[in-house]
């Protein structure tokens, strides 16, 4: 297997400090590192489609919630992990692009519903189907049989932190 940068920065730690363990690097390096990149990926795809990551990310949670293809502002609050005040920037950008609409709340006279439109549906659809594309190329290094192992030692390794968000 050819040497890459965490390999040399492992090397380099062991030498200077070898009173350390420094194996966690081996992984978690490599994941940090692995994250940065496939963030510049995923918003080069995203620009694709003249999306930021972060419109991508609330179009989606609408699309994913299914038919009507609603949410509360808390709700995508909750999906994308971001304040309210940011979320409610985000909603008025996005409506102003033609992306969602925000309609009353049937169930709650003060509250509103954010509705994808019809338009960000077909700019949403578009960039995920773009992306799955992306990422299967990217992934086409690891072998099929590996993705589901990788898939369930990530989890566990996430599993953690997301307890701590709920």
């Amino acid at each position: 297997m050819p040497e890459d940068d965490v390999d040399r920065i492992v090397s380099a730690w062991r030498r200077e400090r070898p009173e350390l363990d420094v194996t966690p690097l081996e992984i978690l390096s490599r994941i940090s590192r692995l994250a940065r990149r496939l963030d510049l990926a995923r918003g080069s795809a995203f620009a694709e489609h003249g999306l930021d990551g972060w419109e991508f990310d609330v179009l989606s949670a609408l699309r994913r919630a299914g038919a009507p293809y609603e949410l509360s502002p808390g709700q995508l609050v909750a999906e994308t992990l971001v304040t309210s005040g940011t979320m409610t920037n985000r909603v008025d950008r996005l409506l102003q692009r033609g992306f969602v609409e925000r309609q009353p709340d049937p169930r709650d006279r003060r509250g509103v519903i954010v509705r994808l439109t019809p338009e960000g549906m077909r700019t949403v659809d578009a960039a995920l189907d773009d992306l799955l594309a992306h990422e299967r190329e990217l992934l086409a290094e690891l072998p099929t049989g590996q993705r589901g192992s990788l898939a369930g030692h990530l989890r566990v390794l996430l599993a953690p932190f997301e307890r701590v968000q709920d």
